[in-house]
């Protein structure tokens, strides 16, 4: 089986994981090391390739980190693909919201209708299948966020809260995330793809 390395220094996500996925669909990859210079796309490699069946490693030097994957005895399923037999056969609805207010007019009245609206997601019961955030929509899941309590409580009773990796770079708000899962496009475009209904606030 092959070893390969990438090197995807000044890539943004999501290229780093679709680069390492086309090194992965050719097949015999036993060992994949990827460097990357940013912390999203560290984050982002590391799962992807922890979701493949590789058994990931992380080392940092000069600001880039290399993560390397050594492939296990079998492949993991893609766990945005699987999803638990209570959940088969209900209604998949994802929430996407790419705001930290909600409608034009008034930005004041605008961050209000945000934390009413996150607050009665809890409504959705089961149905709320991904609740994906986004652009100004990741401000929402940070310490001091008025939405941080509801989104813990949505997470804690099983939402699967996606929060793009990308756009908490642009803010430097990476390492202040309190809840959710630090992701890409490709599992966003994965997740739109596959709900039976997408709800946008933007």
């Amino acid at each position: 089986m092959a070893e390969e390395k990438l090197d995807c220094r000044g890539m943004a996500c999501p290229n780093p994981v679709l680069k390492a996925k086309e090194i992965i669909d050719r097949g015999d990859v036993a060992r994949l090391s990827i460097t990357v210079d940013n912390g999203a796309a560290k984050e982002n490699v590391s799962r992807f390739l922890a979701r493949m069946g590789y058994e990931v490693s992380l080392s940092e030097e000069g600001g880039a980190f290399e993560v390397t994957g050594v492939k296990g005895e079998s492949a993991a399923a893609c766990e945005i693909m699987e999803e638990p037999e209570a959940r088969r056969g209900e209604s998949r609805i994802a929430v996407l919201v790419g705001t930290d207010r909600m409608g034009t007019g008034d930005d004041m009245l605008g961050r209000k209708l945000i934390v009413s609206f996150i607050g009665t997601l809890k409504e959705m019961g089961p149905e709320l299948w991904r609740l994906i955030l986004l652009n100004g929509g990741v401000k929402l899941t940070v310490e001091g966020s008025e939405c941080l309590p509801a989104l813990q409580a949505l997470e804690k009773e099983g939402a699967h809260i996606l929060v793009c990796g990308t756009c908490l770079n642009h803010f430097g708000l990476l390492e202040e995330k309190q809840v959710g899962e630090t992701t890409n496009m490709l599992d966003i475009v994965t997740a739109l793809q596959l709900a039976d209904k997408v709800i946008s606030v933007m």
